[in-house]
C-alpha cells in the first residue's frame, strides 16, 4: 500500500504546480505529526521516529525549495523557521514531547493557512 501511496505522490507532484507541492508538502507535515502523536501516546516509539523522520524529509524538501533570490526575506524567514521546526523535531523524538509536537504543527498550520490564502494569480511563484 505504502508503494502505490508513493508511486500517486510522485504522479501528482510531477503535474502539480509548484504552489500545490508546496500545499501537499505542508499537509503530509501535519498529517504525519498528528500519527506521532498518536504514536506517543500509544507508547510506539518505532512508529513515533518513523513518522518524525518523515516529517523532517518534508520540511527538508520545504527548505530546499526555498527561492531566496526571488523571496527576499520572506524566504530567509521561512528558513530559520524551518530550521528551528527541524531541530525541535529532533528533540520532540527525543524526548517523547506532545507539547513540543503541538508547537511544531501549530507554526506549520499557521504557514499553511497563510499558504492557502495566497489569491489564484499570484499562485505560480513559490517562496
Amino acid at each position: 500500500m505504502k508503494a502505490y501511496k508513493s508511486v500517486a505522490l510522485d504522479s501528482q507532484k510531477t503535474v502539480a504546480s509548484p504552489y500545490k507541492v508546496v500545499q501537499m508538502l505542508l499537509a503530509g507535515a501535519l498529517e504525519r505529526l498528528a500519527k506521532a502523536r498518536v504514536a506517543i501516546e500509544q507508547e510506539k516509539p518505532d512508529q513515533r521516529g518513523e513518522l518524525l523522520g518523515a516529517t523532517m524529509m518534508i520540511v527538508a524538501e520545504l527548505r530546499m525549495a526555498l527561492d531566496h533570490d526571488t523571496g527576499g526575506e520572506i524566504a530567509a524567514n521561512l528558513d530559520n523557521l524551518y530550521e528551528f521546526i527541524m531541530a525541535e523535531l529532533v528533540l520532540a523524538n527525543t524526548e517523547n514531547s506532545i507539547d513540543k509536537l503541538e508547537a511544531i504543527s501549530g507554526l506549520l498550520r499557521d504557514i499553511k493557512e497563510s499558504w492557502d490564502a495566497i489569491p489564484a494569480g499570484q499562485q505560480q511563484v513559490p517562496a
